[in-house]
């Protein structure tokens, strides 16, 4: 059966859709069997991975028309995708009046995950419905921190709400790793942010850092992960070393 791993921070601007998009693809580059499961309204993951953000069936329908998950998913060279369009606003507004609202996601999910290695969800940054329905269907959270002033504060109330969720909500989750993204080895700034969360989260931290690359930023732009538009730059080196962090970590459970 399949991992889910949900990529969770409440502060946005984070690298939270940059990794999803490109640690979905490194793993499929390295044999893994992969779902992007696209929750944000933006739909950012689903056209950086090449699927039109007015595609249909879409993950709205999944969770409030009955779509089955199978029926929902698009096929990409990069990974398999649910994608998010604007349908998707107001939809936690929607989704009050069901029952079980919380678990919607993870029941629609459960006939598919034993399908996959990796079910990657790419969260919205607000603590909504959408949001719960992820964290509940996630075993364990990817947090991608900026390497940034502030970002410890951040970091620590992102922890609290882990742990009332996991009291409330999922006991049973755990924090895959911290991510430091927009590392910029020149400044004293993230060097110092590094350490301190390195520090803070000690073995919950990985060892790969996302640094500042311009041909990260510039491809989304052409709907596509790095690895497919710049193979060779240094963001793509650093999520295939994401995806080997990754994949050994998770053999050695």
């Amino acid at each position: 059966m399949g991992k889910t791993i949900a990529l969770f921070n409440q502060k946005g601007g984070v690298g939270k859709t940059t990794t999803c998009v490109n640690l979905a693809c490194a793993l499929k580059e390295q044999g893994k069997r992969v779902l992007v499961v696209d929750t944000d309204p933006q739909g950012h993951s689903s056209s950086g991975l090449g699927v039109d953000r007015n595609a249909a069936p879409s993950v709205y329908d999944v969770l409030l028309n009955g779509v089955p998950a199978e029926k929902a998913t698009f096929k990409t060279p990069y990974a398999d995708v649910i994608p998010s369009n604007r349908s998707l606003f107001g939809a936690g507004i929607q989704m009050t009046e069901l029952e079980n609202r919380e678990f919607i996601l993870r029941n629609a999910l459960a006939p598919v995950k034993d399908k996959y290695d990796f079910i990657f969800i790419d969260c919205p940054a607000l603590l909504e419905l959408l949001t719960l329905n992820s964290l509940a269907a996630a075993d364990s959270l990817l947090i991608p921190v900026q390497c940034e002033y502030l970002a410890l504060e951040g970091l620590s109330s992102l922890m609290n709400t882990i742990r009332m969720m996991k009291k409330s909500l999922n006991p049973e989750v755990e924090v895959e790793g911290v991510l430091l993204t927009m590392f910029d080895g020149r400044t004293n700034l993230s060097l110092q942010v590094a350490s301190e969360v390195k520090r803070y989260m000690k073995d919950k931290t990985f060892k790969t850092v996302i640094p500042r690359n311009v041909r990260l930023s510039e491809a989304p732009s052409h709907f596509k992960p790095v690895i497919a538009y710049d193979r060779a730059s240094k963001g793509s080196a650093a999520y295939m070393e994401l995806a080997e962090e990754i994949i050994k970590k998770n053999k050695t459970k």
